[in-house]
């Protein structure tokens, strides 16, 4: 065994223990739910007994995990930087375990806009979390105040905008796959706006 199997043999064995206490389990109650001995359930966390296929099977069933998620071996690039784009004031970062979702943090000075036609829908879900200051978001027909350290979860199909409150106000947000096109998407066509109408300003 190399040692990087070792390793991988021995986070696999505190996995299942982890997971186990996590669901408030004794070892009684895993090994009757995996159809094993307590004293083999017990040998498998304390690395006195081979991993076996057909057992780590049985175990990420009756864990309510899978085989894959069970053996998967440490992330080496934990630690992941923001892209940067410096013309929107945003930051944002993938989310290595679904390439569909990313974080974005966003800093606000202006309120949401009053124009109804400048609110923006678009398929998908979006999750935000005010850092600093007060946001308003606008949802629909309906106003939301947001404070520092509250949060607003809603479906981006619905046409909303958001803005800060009374000063600068920083926000993060998490969306799916969908939501972070449509974002893109409005972002790139303001941004062109803008950018024709500036010389008439």
């Amino acid at each position: 065994m190399t040692q990087e199997d070792g390793a991988l043999d021995g986070l696999v064995r505190k996995r299942i223990r982890a997971l186990r206490v996590a669901q408030g389990w004794s070892l009684e109650e895993l090994a009757t739910r995996a159809k094993l001995s307590q004293s083999s359930l017990s040998r498998i966390e304390n690395g006195q007994r081979r991993l076996a296929l057909d057992q780590l099977v049985t175990l990420a069933r009756a864990l309510d995990t899978t085989l894959d998620q069970l053996v998967e071996n440490a992330a080496d690039d934990v630690v992941v930087s923001p892209m940067i784009d410096g013309a929107h004031g945003l930051m944002r970062w993938p989310i290595k375990g679904d390439p569909g979702m990313s974080v974005m943090r966003q800093r606000m000075t202006e309120p949401p806009p009053d124009n109804p036609a400048r609110m923006r829908a678009h398929p998908g879900r979006e999750f935000l979390v005010v850092l600093s200051g007060t946001a308003i978001l606008m949802l629909g027909h309906r106003r939301f105040r947001i404070e520092t350290n509250q949060a607003a979860e809603f479906p981006t199909m619905m046409p909303h905008a958001i803005g800060a409150e009374g000063g600068p106000c920083e926000i993060m947000g998490i969306f799916d796959r969908d939501a972070r096109r449509g974002h893109r998407e409005i972002t790139d066509t303001t941004t062109d706006r803008d950018a024709a109408e500036a010389p008439r300003r």
